[in-house]
């Protein structure tokens, strides 16, 4: 069964002294297009965590994004009196020297400035990692559910407009022998328009049937059902088929359009437009298949 390359997975895991969240977001892409966005403590496993990612998601735009959330006491972040003090001293003598008096709130105005706050972020140790790198695996899988319950609405959609580009292939063919008779009646009637044209009959029938041989759609035909259940086969095969779904698509649309060029008869190119609307909607879904 086919997969989309849309996705998404989110995972909420809680430590002794905060709380991890990890949301991954896929959609379509050529290649593996991976974006990541890692809280400090985890940054060191950033390779390890593109490397899962890689393994498990073969191709298209990821978004990855780990955040933390302090949920205890928080010993780690720390007012750096030192820098406060030079700060006060600095804008003290600015003050001073331009005749400023000095802002009631000037204390609040320190805390603002840069470097005042020291963030200190612990490494995570190989317990905690531990239970991170579980939880963002466990990410993966609800990504991975997701594709393949989207790739399972692909699957039905692509099977209903094959069968009826399918079942509007079998609506040519009454029209197909009509067309040829009425081909023919036309160059005899348009022949007999000229008098002093002397018509050797056998001539006739020799250019007739290189014509009709020039607008024959057997093979066409035949090429297109034969692509139309390669479809399926291909669809029916397993995941990771989007690219070469996309090639027999491409062959779907040759055999289309030559139907539509060589029909030559009104009723049959209505038909071949109904066959190309059916197979523009394949084009637009196909690329969204991993």
């Amino acid at each position: 069964m086919i997969q989309s390359m849309t996705g998404f997975g989110k995972v909420i895991t809680e430590l002794p002294t905060k709380k991890v969240t990890i949301e991954i977001k896929a959609l379509n892409s050529k290649q593996m297009d991976l974006f990541t966005r890692i809280a400090n403590s985890y940054r060191e496993k950033e390779m390890e965590i593109r490397s899962m990612l890689s393994k498990r998601l073969d191709r298209g735009k990821v978004e990855f994004v780990i955040t933390t959330e302090n949920i205890g006491k928080d010993p780690a972040t720390k007012i750096n009196a030192s820098v406060v003090e030079s700060y006060k001293e600095q804008i003290g003598e600015i003050a001073e020297a331009l005749h400023i008096n000095q802002p009631e709130d000037w204390f609040l105005l320190l805390l603002r400035l840069p470097d005042v706050i020291k963030t200190e972020m612990a490494e995570a140790d190989e317990e905690e990692w531990l239970v991170v790198s579980e939880a963002i695996s466990r990410a993966i899988d609800r990504l991975c559910e997701f594709r393949i319950r989207e790739g399972e609405m692909l699957s039905k959609l692509f099977e209903q407009k094959i069968a009826n580009i399918s079942e509007l292939l079998k609506q040519i063919e009454p029209f197909e022998k009509e067309r040829v008779e009425k081909i023919k009646n036309r160059i005899i009637e348009n022949l007999q328009k000229v008098p002093e044209v002397q018509i050797d009959a056998n001539r006739l029938e020799q250019e007739m049937i290189y014509y009709m041989e020039k607008l024959d759609i057997n093979e066409e035909k035949s090429r297109l059902d034969n692509h139309l259940s390669y479809f399926i086969e291909t669809l029916n095969s397993g995941h990771g088929q989007g690219k070469k779904l996309g090639f027999i698509v491409q062959e779907i649309g040759r055999e289309v359009n030559t139907l539509g060029s060589k029909s030559n008869q009104a009723e049959m190119q209505k038909i071949v437009v109904l066959m190309k609307d059916e197979l523009e909607q394949i084009k637009e879904q196909i690329l969204n298949v991993l």
